[in-house]
């Protein structure tokens, strides 16, 4: 008897289980993220662009993009007319051009080794002290500590003892130096003039061999004998043909830099 009992037990265990009624099974549903059109087309999907973080520059880039700024508004709002560049007052003169975007801009900032001093620009050195070499080139000793944020990248001299030809070569390995930024001061002899000039530069293309370069009154003219002068932006001309302004006897040009220490005003408190 407890024979037949087991073996009921094993058929039993062996036998297929009955399917569970339709209504109680569970259908997984299928979810694909595809978009039809009317006729029933598949649309492809346009990714989510991805979010860039603005690039963070340094105060020193910002005072500079400050600086070439202000230039390129002024620029705009002469809207091709020249502007009085006669009096010491005007700030369309060369030099003063290139020091009223230094001045309006330069309270935000501060070198970081002098966090309490306020910026200055030098004035150009006096013709007198120039002796031998001819007036507007060279800028006035300044110390740091003074609050000079400046210092001489790259400078220029004619050298009597060299050839025209090498000393040309040298005056464009100069230029060549030029960085975004740069003030450029010069004693040249060329088609707009003779004398000193100032400039800021904004680009060397290594590829054109071109300067590109922001400025007033390198071009300009007299009306009942008050000068005006052109104020230019994103001008351009070829390294040869600067160096060609200021590769002269006595004459030169410098590449002044500002510092890399630049800090904001804001952090030095």
């Amino acid at each position: 008897m407890l024979y037949r009992v087991c073996c009921l037990l094993l058929l039993l265990l062996f036998l297929p289980l009955p399917a569970p009624a339709e209504d109680e099974l569970e259908i997984e549903e299928i979810v694909e993220h595809v978009l039809l059109d009317e006729e029933g087309e598949e649309i492809p999907l346009t990714p989510e662009p991805e979010t860039q973080e603005p690039e963070s520059i340094t105060a020193r880039e910002d005072f500079i993009e400050r600086i070439i700024a202000l230039g390129k508004k002024l620029y705009d709002e002469a809207g091709g007319k020249r502007k009085r560049a006669h009096y010491a007052s005007d700030i369309y003169v060369c030099k003063n051009f290139t020091v009223y975007l230094f001045r309006e801009n330069r309270a935000d900032f501060r070198m970081s080794e002098y966090p309490d001093t306020e910026l200055v620009i030098p004035n150009n050195l006096p013709a007198k002290k120039c002796k031998p070499y001819a007036y507007g080139f060279l800028w006035e000793d300044i110390p740091a500590e003074k609050g000079n944020p400046f210092e001489v990248a790259a400078q220029f001299i004619y050298n009597p003892d060299l050839s025209k030809e090498e000393n040309l070569e040298l005056a464009m390995d100069f230029m060549r130096l030029a960085r975004r930024g740069d003030y450029f001061q010069m004693s040249a002899d060329y088609d707009y003039g003779v004398g000193a000039h100032s400039a800021i530069l904004l680009s060397y293309d290594p590829d054109r061999d071109e300067i590109h370069w922001m400025d007033s009154n390198m071009r300009g003219g007299k009306i009942d004998g008050i000068r005006y002068g052109l104020v230019q932006y994103d001008e351009v001309q070829s390294v040869r043909w600067w160096a060609e302004a200021f590769c002269h006897k006595k004459r030169g040009a410098t590449l002044y830099r500002l510092r890399e220490d630049l800090i904001y005003a804001s952090a030095s408190k």
